[in-house]
Order: structure tokens, then sequence, then C-alpha cells
């Protein structure tokens, strides 16, 4: 079984996606592929995700018994420990990279 999760894709790709799988969720598609489709479904998809992301999740002979792709920037990402996949959390951009100064806290005149 493949699981494909993805956010924020053009249209054309979550129909080329519905062809070869169910999507049960929306942007959530699930099926049972042969690698060599998966794999060309998958480079199609990451060829064209642009500012959205993608993660494929696929049956794999290791310790945990899959494999993440992904594709796409998005503040979660895969990190191989030990041989074990785990998913490390980037931290949130500040707003406000520079520290309020004096004038911002009171204005002029106070």
């Amino acid at each position: 079984m493949v699981v494909l999760a993805t956010t924020a894709v053009p249209d054309h790709l979550r129909g080329a996606l519905s062809r070869w799988m169910i999507e049960v969720k929306p942007g959530l598609f699930v099926g049972t592929l042969s690698a060599k489709v998966r794999d060309e479904l998958w480079n199609a998809a990451s060829a064209v995700v642009g500012d959205g992301a993608a993660v494929l999740i696929q049956p794999d002979n290791t310790e945990q018994g899959f494999t993440l792709r992904t594709a796409g920037e998005r503040r979660r990402r895969p990190v191989d420990f030990d041989g074990l996949t785990l998913v490390a959390m980037s931290p949130l951009e500040p707003k406000d990279p520079e520290p309020p100064t004096s004038e911002h806290i009171w204005p002029e005149g106070w």
C-alpha cells in the first residue's frame, strides 16, 4: 500500500493522482501500486508541487517497514537517526526579528 499526502498542490496533480489512487480525504491518496507506477507518479508529483508539499509513504525493507519521500518546503522534515526515520520540526521564522526600540514602545511626545 502507498500513501501520498499533498498540501496546496495544483488541481491537475490531484486529478492525475486520483486516476491511480483513491482520495480518501482532500489531499490524502491511498492505493496499491507497482513500483514503476509509484515512482512515475512521484516523479510527476514532485516536479509540479510548486509552493505546496507532498509526502509519499511506501513499504520498504527497513526496521519501520516503510520509507518516506518528501517534496516541497514545510516545517516537518524526515531525518535518518541510526536507521530510523524521525520527523524534525523546523523553528518558526520570527515575524519581527528586530527587538522593539523605545520609539516603538512609546509614541513621540509621551
